[in-house]
């Protein structure tokens, strides 16, 4: 009977010429090298400077990064609580556990973000996540699935480059860090192996944990995607499902009591700690793969298109499909090429049900919503299900591509000359095209002496915080959330870009801090560039607010959109006109506040 290494495995053995070991070891070492130097490509306009450009497509996530690789460097250097802090949203803090806090990151790379900077870390992180992806795929490759070098290099460079890591690679390192990902499959595939239940359950479980603090969302859909291989692969051979049905049911059992022994305390903080919340302030289906995406380039691809893709997806860091045509004719040959492989049938199931999922509850073509109402629409609202943004259920099938185009560039040498020929310009039609272009970049504004020469220790004491005008919002307030973090969150914050509960009796989940009224007041003057007419209970909200914010003092900072018009509505509010102190102009609150709860 065989096993599933049997089936995938490449055309007869004396069709490939064995090569000597000094040159298998080059090559080996070659390709490795290969996905760094393109990570480095990719990321290249930022590690120009990186403490002093942010990703342009992405300036929001680029800033949430940067604070929590400054708090792995305070729980390492200070302390601090890694599944919580109140460095931020003062006085409420923040849920790191229900947060993207990337610990399994964060933390080992601690020593980076102290000597170098967050900056540094964060550029060193989104290349090594690229690069190392790539390498674990080419790792399983070599090790369990296919006999060719060059297969192998293939379907890593698809898996670590693909379109949609590339677009996650704006500011998403929790997205680009997939590297424990082949593993995971490996590992669960094995136990069905004799004598893998105990010693292969333990191995699994662990790297189930490493990926619930990497991100737990790639995990959802690497589970779903081996459900849903694993009855495939059985449907298509019950005989082998029932010989080693009780082992592997076994193994599952051994790894998840395995996980959740080691992540009970941390799951509690993440669903019943402070400030953790339900549900996502969006519905499931909002964000959707457009049909007309699969056959498009993403923006970021050599062939692709700004305009094209900004009708088809819903950001630049979420073009989770965009193969392109030539890939879809290439999936067909490979399909033809591989489908008497039971597994590689199952794999190919696998990805078009996550590819049917990610088209949401109603087919969207073209940018139009045609109302066709999809599967998804069954299961939208099902508990973990409803905590993700749908589209990226499509980056299941872009990894099961590069296993597909693995084991069908291994089968290429049992094709005659010709089709050789016809294979290899076919997959070079389709794989050149979605290459990457450096991901682009633009110039923050530098820090004010007021930050980077620490004259703000001269106004604030340990418990007080600085109020950045505009305030720390999603979408708003990026130079201040830069400037706490590139300091290392020495001084605390209120409000931010975090997902916690809407309000103290609502704990849907938002993306934004709980509302006050100086908050929206500021935020809408900014945004709109209009006056409000200030009252005398304004005055009396904006003194409560900044009590509540345990304010020492407030900071209009330099870029503020409208910023005569906002230094303007805070004199008036706070009843003094503000000084200029190291590049800021800021308002002297000591003394004048009296802290509440």
């Amino acid at each position: 009977m065989p096993t599933i290494e049997e089936e995938v495995s490449p055309a007869p053995a004396e069709q490939l010429t064995p090569e000597p070991r000094t040159r298998r070891g080059l090559g080996s070492l070659w390709a490795l090298l290969s996905y760094p130097v393109l990570a480095v490509v990719v990321m290249i306009q930022l590690w120009i400077s990186p403490s002093g450009r942010v990703l342009a497509s992405n300036d929001d996530d680029h800033g949430f990064f940067l604070f929590v690789l400054a708090h792995g460097e305070r729980v390492v250097f200070h302390g601090d609580n890694p599944f919580f802090t109140d460095r931020m949203n003062v006085p409420d803090g923040v849920n790191l556990m229900a947060n993207t806090s990337v610990l399994a990151l964060t933390v080992p790379f601690a020593p980076i973000t102290h000597f170098f900077g967050p900056g540094l870390s964060l550029v060193l992180l989104l290349t090594l996540g690229l690069a190392g992806t790539a390498a674990a795929w080419w790792w399983v490759f070599t090790r369990h699935l296919v006999r060719s070098r060059r297969a192998a290099w293939i379907g890593g460079l698809w898996c670590g480059f693909a379109p949609a890591m590339v677009s996650h690679a704006n500011g998403h390192l929790n997205f680009v860090a997939q590297f424990v990902v082949p593993f995971i499959v490996w590992q669960v595939l094995r136990l069905r192996e004799p004598g893998r239940i105990v010693r292969g359950g333990v191995t699994l479980g662990l790297l189930v944990v490493v990926q619930v603090f990497l991100n737990e969302e790639v995990l959802l859909f690497t589970a779903m995607a081996l459900l849903v291989f694993v009855v495939a692969y059985a449907c298509f051979n019950l005989a082998q499902a029932r010989d080693v049905a009780r082992r592997f049911l076994l193994g599952l059992g051994v790894a998840g009591v395995t996980a959740l022994a080691l992540l009970a305390y941390p799951l509690w903080w993440q669903f019943s700690g402070p400030q953790s919340y339900s549900g996502q302030p969006f519905e499931p289906g909002k964000f959707v793969t457009d049909l007309f995406a699969i056959g498009a380039y993403a923006r970021q691809s050599l062939a692709g298109n700004g305009a094209i893709a900004r009708t088809l997806s819903v950001s630049p860091t979420e073009d989770d499909s965009f193969w392109g045509v030539p890939m879809l004719v290439m999936l067909v040959v490979c399909g033809v090429m591989l489908w008497r492989n039971l597994a590689a049938r199952a794999a190919m199931i696998a990805g078009f049900v996550l590819l049917i999922a990610s088209l949401g509850p109603r087919l969207r073509v073209g940018g139009v919503d045609t109302g066709i109402p999809m599967p998804f629409a069954l299961v939208q609202h099902v508990p973990i299900i409803d905590l993700v943004s749908v589209t990226r259920f499509a980056m299941v099938p872009t990894t099961l591509i590069g296993v597909l185009l693995a084991l069908a560039c291994d089968r290429v040498p049992a094709l005659g000359p010709r089709r050789q020929v016809a294979f290899w310009l076919g997959m070079v039609a389709a794989v050149v095209p979605v290459l990457p272009k450096p991901l682009p970049v633009v110039d923050a504004p530098p820090l004010p002496p007021f930050v980077a020469q620490g004259i703000w220790r001269e106004y604030v004491d340990q418990d007080e915080t600085i109020v950045t005008v505009p305030l720390p919002e999603v979408t708003t307030g990026r130079t201040g959330m830069r400037w706490f973090a590139l300091t290392g969150l020495d001084y605390p914050v209120p409000r931010g870009y975090f997902m916690g509960p809407a309000n103290s009796s609502d704990r849907t989940g938002s993306w934004n801090a709980a509302p006050r009224p100086t908050a929206d007041l500021l935020r809408i003057a900014g945004a709109y560039g209009r006056r409000p007419v200030i009252s005398e209970a304004d005055r009396s909200a904006a003194f409560e607010d900044l009590a509540y914010w345990r304010a020492s003092v407030v900071v209009l900072t330099p870029d503020a959109p409208n910023r005569e018009l906002m230094a303007s509505i805070l004199t008036e509010l706070l009843g003094f006109a503000p000084k200029e102190v190291g590049g800021v102009q800021l308002w002297d609150l000591r003394g004048m506040l009296h802290p509440t709860g």
